[in-house]
């Protein structure tokens, strides 16, 4: 047996050849004008590639079937896209808006839990010319359930309802342009644990059936199309499209007001691009509100710096607040010995972004860039400080559990 014993041999060599030249073309872009010539920058790039190409037949192939639905872990700390937040975890699962599903298991206890059922994928955002983002994102969130919403019993089990016949607080209704679930937990303190959760669609009793060649044909199309929209889209849809984004006015937040979007999800968002010399550090001052914010140091093409290993995100619990009701992170490429470090991890630009979860209150940044030298004379004499040995204790904290967020003993 070889090639060409079989009548659609031809068809699936093409297509995976298209798939191919695709991924050659999206790995051209690694070197585009947003991403500064360094080694490090480079290399992050085709690491953004690799670590999507590695989910790419996830999303096209093995969990698109919406029969037989399952919870892809859609960012991990080594699978990054989309600006996801460090101390976010995002599921999401393919779904239609035909079938009823079941969502069960434990609440777990991070501070925020949302679902979110997303629908109609247009060719441009409602009211704008703005052509949406690549696929899977782009769609429409249509209804959300928050964590404190979930009816959970006293050990914090849950059903959660999808679709089909209303059945109390703990159910979402679906459309006919229904296409998938998105579930996001953010966590504050570092003893916080992920939600354990199954899902199923209700009336499965057959097994899930091999892929056809059509279907195939189909998921290497989308992934072609998958990886070649990532390399396009990051990080110039955001700096072309986004008014909260400003790549030109580096080191400062943009002022503007709240996105309708973000308010109607319960959040205020602000976003800081960055860019420092090997000398330099970034102080970034903000009131301590009494709500749960998270901050965020990302790269170029907006993905979460290395969150496992190093200091690169912050929320209330794990920063330290100065004694005029402050907080001031410090944005450096080497230890400054302050409590609240990000770490650039050596590249020369970036994004930052601040999420308010659960309001609508946005913050008021200050941004003071000065030389790595003169750090103390930039912040209060009470700004917290640490030993090369609390450092260790606290990055051990952090990698502990990080991994627990992601199923690890």
């Amino acid at each position: 047996m070889a090639f060409g014993d079989h009548e659609r041999d031809a068809d699936l060599r093409d297509a995976w050849k298209t798939f191919c030249r695709q991924l050659e073309q999206a790995g051209d872009r690694a070197f585009k004008d947003y991403n500064p010539a360094t080694p490090a920058h480079r290399v992050d790039a085709f690491r953004f590639l690799t670590q999507n190409l590695g989910q790419a037949f996830d999303l096209a192939l093995e969990t698109r079937d919406t029969r037989y639905p399952a919870l892809h872990p859609f960012c991990t700390p080594t699978r990054k896209l989309g600006g996801d937040a460090a101390d976010f975890s995002y599921l999401q699962a393919w779904l239609d808006g035909d079938s009823a599903y079941r969502v069960h298991g434990a609440r777990g206890t991070a501070r925020f839990m949302n679902f979110t059922l997303q629908g109609q994928r247009p060719d441009k955002q409602p009211g704008t010319e703005i052509p949406s983002l690549h696929d899977p994102f782009g769609d429409i969130p249509e209804v959300n359930l928050f964590g404190h919403q979930l009816e959970t019993d006293a050990e914090g089990n849950f059903e959660l309802f999808i679709g089909g016949t209303e059945r109390g607080a703990n159910w979402l209704p679906t459309t006919a342009d229904t296409r998938k679930l998105f579930l996001r937990q953010g966590f504050d303190d570092w003893n916080e644990l992920p939600a354990q959760l199954n899902i199923e669609r209700l009336g499965m009793t057959e097994p899930k059936p091999l892929p056809s060649t059509e279907t195939m044909l189909d998921a290497m199309d989308w992934a072609g199309a998958f990886v070649t929209a990532i390399m396009h889209d990051w990080p110039d849809h955001a700096y072309q499209y986004s008014p909260f984004v400003d790549p030109d006015n580096v080191n400062t937040f943009p002022t503007g007001g709240a996105d309708k979007d973000d308010a109607k999800r319960g959040r205020a968002v602000a976003h800081m691009c960055w860019a420092l010399a090997s000398d330099e550090a970034l102080v970034i001052e903000f009131d301590a509100l009494d709500s749960f914010w998270m901050i965020s140091a990302m790269g170029v093409f907006f993905t979460s710096l290395d969150y496992l290993y190093r200091p690169v995100s912050y929320t209330p619990s794990r920063s330290k607040v100065d004694s005029d009701g402050k907080v001031r992170l410090i944005l450096s490429h080497t230890d400054p010995g302050y409590h609240n470090w990000l770490d650039t991890q050596g590249f020369e630009r970036g994004n930052i972004t601040y999420r308010n979860l659960l309001s609508t209150q946005s913050a008021s940044f200050n941004t003071q860039r000065v030389k790595c030298a003169q750090l103390a004379d930039a912040l209060p004499a009470d700004t917290a400080q640490v030993t090369a040995e609390e450092r260790k204790r606290l990055m051990l904290l952090r990698f502990n559990s990080i991994r627990r967020r992601y199923g690890a003993k």
